[in-house]
């Protein structure tokens, strides 16, 4: 029997860890990234059974329709994803599950993706994002103070009402009681979804994850984790994604489409070196995954190209910390490429600093790239008060408390802006920095200044 085959075996035969709860549903719904035809609905039950999604437009609420219906297995902790079909584009929709065939929870909504292309502007939408997310479990945490906190930051993201919702890693946090076993890695999944705190984010807009060292494994894990493959079926269990990888190259990466931007979610675990191997030859990502990050970029139409991955990967190589610069082949190598080919719009998107800040990185001749990193949702901040600023880091954006960040992207074809927002745990505005398309792009003439929208 292969390894692969054993811990999906290990994974199916486990108990049901859902604790018993008066509703039928423990957790969710949460919509996946929805596009022109499709949506994926993803909940957990509070028992097995067989589910289906009710849905119906908005302004026609007698055309109701009914998914396929879907097994509840207890031995996948009651997770089910149900799609939907043959829906119109540029529609909002409202739905509710159904647990055999008896409404198992309130009516929510979603909307369809604008097919604008060739037709109008591209539609404003926000997004909201950030790292880092720590549930408390007193009797499995470490001894002292509680790591987590501030969960009311959860609300505050869902009255931001984000169209969609980008989770850059460390989603939740396997500990040494966790990661030892597919049984209680799968637990922690369970503890951490169903917090009462979580659930209204998880019913506004459409939601896309990656993820980090604490959701894929141990701390500053590797792809040496043993465990890989559980964590990479757990993920796919309780993220409805658009794909996980490819066919023939496993993995949590994928690409995310909204309005006129394109996220392409990295995957930073599964093919990773250590930060700390000297071979001049190592790898954050893999020849396979940057290959298909190139073309998938070569291949974007997007106005915006975002590039999302757990650890960071504009800072300085002097960085004790996990980044990209300490894999610099790869990295350089990349940059170097991404000059050559004159990609338009480029910006990177990171977490797991447990703080927030803006870089800018200069390059001779075309536009300068930014990263924003944006860290902790509800784990502990670091204190940055002794820390010396990062190489290239925006004055004013950094932060060393709880926030989240968001994403506004406006204006008619253009004139497309970016508008950047830092938002404390209790709905405070931290800072806010605007970046225009027109910025994004390679100068015609290799001179000319690029002009950046403050």
């Amino acid at each position: 029997m292969t390894r692969r085959l054993l811990l999906s075996l290990l994974l199916i035969l486990q108990v049901n860890l859902t604790p018993a709860v008066a509703a039928e549903v423990a957790a969710g719904p949460m919509v996946g990234v929805t596009s022109m035809r499709s949506a994926r609905i993803w909940f957990q039950a509070a028992r097995p059974g067989t589910a289906r999604v009710e849905y119906w437009p908005e302004s026609a609420p007698k055309a109701t329709l009914r998914s396929a219906p879907v097994t509840i297995h207890s031995g996948r902790q009651n997770a089910v994803t149900v799609t939907l079909n043959d829906l119109k584009p540029g529609t909002r929709y409202a739905y509710r599950v159904l647990v055999d065939g008896k409404a198992a929870s309130p009516v929510f909504g979603f909307a369809t993706q604008v097919l604008w292309q060739w037709r109008t502007d591209p539609p404003d939408f926000r997004v909201v994002t950030g790292s880092c997310a720590y549930t408390n479990e007193p009797e499995f945490d470490r001894p002292g103070k509680p790591y987590g906190d501030g969960d009311g930051i959860f609300a505050q993201m869902a009255a931001a009402r984000p169209d969609l919702t980008v989770w850059l890693g460390d989603n939740l946090y396997f500990r040494e009681v966790d990661f030892d076993s597919p049984w209680g890695m799968a637990a922690r999944y369970v503890h951490s979804r169903q917090q009462p705190s979580l659930q209204a984010l998880l019913r506004t807009g459409s939601h896309a994850a990656i993820w980090d060292d604490h959701d894929y494994g141990p701390n500053d894990s590797n792809s040496s984790f043993p465990l890989k493959d559980v964590s990479l079926e757990l993920f796919k269990r309780y993220w409805p994604n658009p794909s996980f990888g490819l066919p023939e190259l496993p993995g949590v990466f994928t690409v995310v489409r909204q309005g006129d931007a394109e996220f392409f979610m990295l995957d930073d675990r599964w093919y990773r070196d250590d930060d700390k191997n000297s071979g001049m030859e190592k790898v954050m990502f893999g020849a396979a995954q940057m290959r298909w990050l190139k073309n998938a970029l070569l291949n974007s139409t997007a106005t915006f190209k975002i590039i999302a991955n757990g650890s960071q990967m504009l800072d300085a190589p002097e960085t004790y910390r996990e980044s990209w610069s300490h894999f610099k082949e790869e990295r350089q190598g990349f940059l170097d490429w991404l000059t050559a080919t004159k990609v338009n719009g480029v910006m990177f998107l990171s977490g797991d600093r447990h703080y927030t800040e803006m870089l800018q990185l200069p390059r001779p001749g075309t536009y300068p790239l930014h990263e924003l990193t944006c860290s902790p949702f509800t784990a502990g901040p670091t204190d940055t008060s002794k820390m010396s600023p990062t190489p290239g880091q925006i004055p004013g954006t950094l932060v060393s408390e709880r926030n989240f960040c968001t994403l506004d992207f406006s204006g008619p074809r253009a004139k497309r802006t970016l508008v950047i927002r830092s938002v404390a745990s209790d709905g405070r505005e931290l800072w806010k920095h605007s970046l225009s398309a027109s910025a994004m792009r390679t100068p015609k003439n290799p001179t000319q200044p690029v002009i950046e929208v403050k």
